[in-house]
């Protein structure tokens, strides 16, 4: 058909009433032919735009809305000279209008922005309705059908998308006319629906709570703008929530008044009074629980949290009463020793012994010692008392391992529970608990207060409950440390291991792990084909090309290990030169260069690379640090497939910054993982992060093989850095007083 300039149409997609092509400074209008650069983070682009009765494009760059090719912009700002890229428009404000040729709109369809339209099916569209496309779009979509290849599905997954694209527009252009960066617009419409302009306007400091990626400045810049006063309560009361927010999300279950007041009013660059009127008024309207402890200290707590402590304490009480002692425990150790083949040493008849006594046991200690051989026991235990028993750990991975090391059925904690995503609650819980006599929980370290509360609430009072888990380890990601605070209250039963058993002795790992935990230095092989090694590397451009050529070339060759599959690199911090972002964009250069892919900002994904979860995914259940890989990528719509332990997982454009590159991560994100070969660098440059059990859970994720590259400096300092996460509990002390 003949491509004719189309009328703007009236009030449709994002066209705005204007003045006409610009070319003077102040104001600029034309068409996008390229977008250089983009960052999703910080929502800075580089732009090349087409303006009439210029013969060369224009550069503009700014902060503003994302304006893919095939784009009109009306920008305003004013013209710079950057030395080293020349003439630039530079815009403080930019606003996204519908495309004016034929041309712009196919390649304005084309650019992924409406997830489902591609090159080649923006070509059919606008080849079908022409001038009139947009309007189609907006008030007509059922016409659709009329495009060669779009089915009833297709239509409403179209017409869906488009919608939900102008509904973003809006929210960017509101957000960027009060002074936010409307990078994260999606993010807001996702958690806000056709709601998104309301709440932000009448309750802009729900942002920061409530939209994941979104800080409390970006909240606080749209509620002053909104006209939010400095000093108003709100404002004071929505500092204090975000502060509380920030210290559970750095694993505290509570924020000390004084110390909160302090950092809040810091933040806000306000008043303390203002900040301590925020608290009780926090406290009047029920939105924060204040509680007197020993010493003098007042905990503030959210309601959530205070709640969740008190009754993981009342529980673990009621547990701890009645329990009956199982019978026949010599025979079961007798039988498990002969089917077994294993002879139980004194220490793990002793926890044998122990789980038949108590309702509640917790077994803890490290690599090595022994904590499988005793869960095996405890089954043939409970087998032998006609127990029904179920197995669970907190991730899906610590949750296989576990099954393959009983031969039994294990799951995650939360399909355990029959997590429902839709409401956000467990199904099992007081009114409708678990159907099981006994219950062993692995990588309980890695249980936070929320969860334990969810799991505990589940329970009737005469399941028996074992807790398998290295104390030692970092703690939960969760706010809390609940395996470290039941052994320190004193009141649950704990079996500590520490004898190295025969399976383990000779592996330089376990050796090591012990050392490290010990304060000693770790000792490298000396010869080809062990198990552990110490590399001195002091600065991190030698270190980086040392991970590189081991990667790629020293551990595959000989240890037989697939660079990306069985190798991981493990690292103290996200940022710098030796930290997970950069360590990554080198490894994918070398590992995976080439192939589809699919850009998102910054970001960019491809067909086979190495990927993790950044957030619980209940709908999916994926979660916080699963790693699997890309086995599909659709140009066409723009998203992604990735495996996780063989189970394909399907993610949409606006999902993928839910992923990221995971050759490299950090040591945090490993907990509950183990990996055929680790490789950790430790530089004084990770000094602010290093310390023993930062290391200590480094080198016992590693089953074959551990790699330190590291500087003896470093590693010296993270031995006598003997931190234990000093957080902000008080669930020890409660047990204690109720047990």
């Amino acid at each position: 058909m003949t491509r004719r300039t189309p009328k703007p149409p009236p009030q449709v997609g994002l066209d705005l009433p204007g003045t006409g092509p610009a070319q003077v400074d102040g104001v600029l209008e034309g068409e996008v032919i390229r977008v250089t650069y983009e960052s999703e983070e910080t929502g800075f682009r580089v732009l090349r735009v087409a303006v009439e009765g210029k013969s060369l494009p224009e550069t503009v760059v700014g902060v503003f809305p994302a304006a893919p090719p095939g784009t009109r912009i009306r920008a305003t700002g004013k013209r710079v000279e950057d030395r080293r890229h020349g003439e630039q428009f530079k815009a403080e404000t930019l606003l996204p209008l519908a495309p004016s040729t034929l041309t712009g709109l196919e390649r304005y369809l084309a650019s992924g922005l409406v997830p489902g339209i591609g090159p080649a099916f923006a070509r059919r569209i606008v080849d079908t309705f022409g001038e009139q496309t947009l309007e189609v779009l907006d008030r007509h979509p059922a016409r659709l059908r009329e495009v060669p290849g779009v089915g009833t599905q297709r239509l409403k997954s179209i017409a869906g998308a488009w919608s939900e694209h102008r509904d973003v527009g809006a929210i960017m252009v509101f957000l960027q006319s009060h002074g936010a960066s409307p990078a994260l617009a999606a993010r807001i419409y996702k958690r806000f629906g056709s709601e998104a302009i309301h709440i932000v306007s009448k309750s802009p400091y729900r942002l920061a709570l409530d939209v994941w990626g979104i800080g409390f400045k970006t909240a606080d810049t749209i509620a002053r703008s909104v006209g939010v006063d400095a000093n108003a309560p709100e404002r004071a009361q929505a500092g204090v929530l975000q502060v509380l927010h920030d210290l559970a999300s750095h694993g505290d279950v509570y924020g000390e008044r004084a110390a909160l007041i302090t950092h809040t009013a810091e933040m806000l660059e306000s008043a303390e009074q203002l900040v301590d009127d925020g608290i009780v008024a926090l406290r009047e309207a029920g939105r924060v629980h204040l509680e007197a402890l020993p010493g003098g200290e007042v905990a503030v707590y959210t309601p959530e949290l205070h709640d969740a402590e008190r009754r993981v304490a009342e529980r673990f009480a009621a547990l701890l009463r009645d329990a009956p002692e199982l019978p026949r425990v010599d025979h079961a150790m007798a039988e498990f020793e002969r089917l077994s083949g294993l002879k139980l040493a004194p220490t793990q008849r002793d926890a044998i012994a122990q789980a038949a006594k108590h309702k509640v046991l917790v077994i803890t200690g490290g690599p090595g010692v022994g904590k499988t051989t005793i869960v095996q026991a405890i089954l043939a235990l409970f087998d032998a008392s006609r127990m029904g028993v179920r197995l669970a750990a907190p991730t899906g991975r610590a949750a296989k391992r576990m099954s393959e090391a009983t031969g039994r059925d294990a799951s995650t904690i939360h399909r355990l529970l029959e997590f429902e995503p839709k409401s956000g609650t467990f199904q099992r819980n007081k009114n409708n608990p678990l159907e099981t006599d006994g219950l062993i929980i692995d990588e309980s370290s890695m249980v936070a207060i929320e969860l334990a509360d969810g799991l505990l609430g589940a329970l009737h009072d005469a399941t028996r409950l074992v807790l398998v888990g290295d104390v030692d380890q970092l703690p939960s990601v969760g706010p809390g440390a609940v395996l470290r605070d039941v052994i320190e209250s004193g009141r649950v039963p704990t079996v500590r291991l520490t004898q190295i058993f025969r399976q383990a002795e000779g592996s330089s790992i376990v050796e090591n792990a012990h050392r490290i935990h010990a304060g000693e230095m770790p000792l490298g092989a000396t010869t080809k084909g062990e198990q552990f090694y110490v590399i001195d590397r002091r600065t991190p451009e030698t270190a980086v090309a040392l991970i590189k050529e081991l990667v790629t070339r020293r551990i595959p060759r000989s240890f037989g290990l697939h660079p990306v599959d069985d190798v991981q690199i493990l690292t103290p911090m996200q940022r710098g030169p030796v930290g997970a972002v950069a360590l990554n964009e080198m490894l994918q250069e070398v590992l995976n260069p080439e192939g589809p892919a699919v850009q998102k900002g910054a970001r960019l994904l491809r067909l086979s690379d190495k990927v993790m979860q950044l957030r619980n995914d209940y709908d999916k259940e994926v979660f916080n640090g699963d790693i699997g890989r890309i086995t599909a990528v659709n140009a066409e719509d723009r998203s992604l497939t990735v495996s996780f332990d063989g189970r394909a997982v399907d993610y949409a454009e606006a999902e993928i910054d839910e992923l990221t590159l995971a050759y490299a991560t950090s040591i945090h994100k490993s907990q509950g993982s183990e990996y055929p070969a680790v490789v950790v660098p430790i530089l004084t440059q990770h000094f602010v992060m290093l310390a023993r059990n930062l290391l200590y859970t480094a080198v016992t994720r590693g089953k074959q093989l551990v790699v330190l590259i590291a500087d003896p400096r470093a590693i010296s300092i993270a031995l006598g850095e003997r931190r234990k996460e000093d957080r902000k509990t008080f669930l020890a002390q409660r047990i204690a007083r109720l047990g």
